[in-house]
């Protein structure tokens, strides 16, 4: 466990090369995101999810928010990219998403629910594509011209990272 709690997992780093095997296991990490974040929340009560995982952070129920905000991007982001020549994507500012009356105040239950079904779409998806549709690429105007394969990637370590931000508080703090 990394003792940066910004990053419990580490930061994300692009792979240097991506194999088809190496591409295999991110779609099923992000098969596996929703239950892993699901398992992480489970039991916390009221004041637990209003906890912040590290000083200056969000709370725990930001973080559950800000996962189906993030993904649904992320899903939009590949629809484009297999859909349009080299498309500019709009980045949005999820801090300022983060800080909204829904990521504050709705229920958990329906950010779960939202990342349960938008990632069966976006696995169906994705199991689907063939190498050179990996290949594709986007423009993201803060990192520059990326393929697929960097955002499958990304999104693998994006459900991991904020299910350790979840996990790694509990164990901290003793939440069992």
């Amino acid at each position: 466990m990394n003792q940066d709690l910004r990053y419990p997992i580490g930061p994300f780093t692009k792979p240097k090369s991506f194999s088809a095997d190496d591409r295999t296991r991110a779609i099923e990490e992000i098969t596996h995101a929703p239950a892993l974040v699901r398992e992480a929340v489970r039991g916390l009560t009221a004041e637990q999810l209003a906890t912040s995982y590290r000083p200056g952070g969000w709370t725990v129920r930001q973080v559950v928010h800000h996962l189906p905000d993030s993904h649904m991007n992320a899903y939009v982001r590949f629809k484009l990219a297999l859909t349009e020549d080299q498309p500019t994507i709009k980045p949005y500012e999820e801090a300022r998403w983060a800080d909204l009356r829904d990521a504050n105040e709705a229920r958990l239950e329906a950010s779960l629910t939202l990342l349960d079904v938008l990632h069966e779409r976006w696995v169906m998806l994705l199991r689907s594509l063939t190498p050179g549709e990996f290949a594709r690429t986007l423009k993201h105007p803060e990192i520059g011209v990326i393929d697929l394969d960097y955002l499958v990637a990304m999104y693998a370590w994006h459900g991991r990272h904020h299910a350790a931000h979840i996990t790694s508080l509990r164990q901290r703090l003793g939440w069992g």
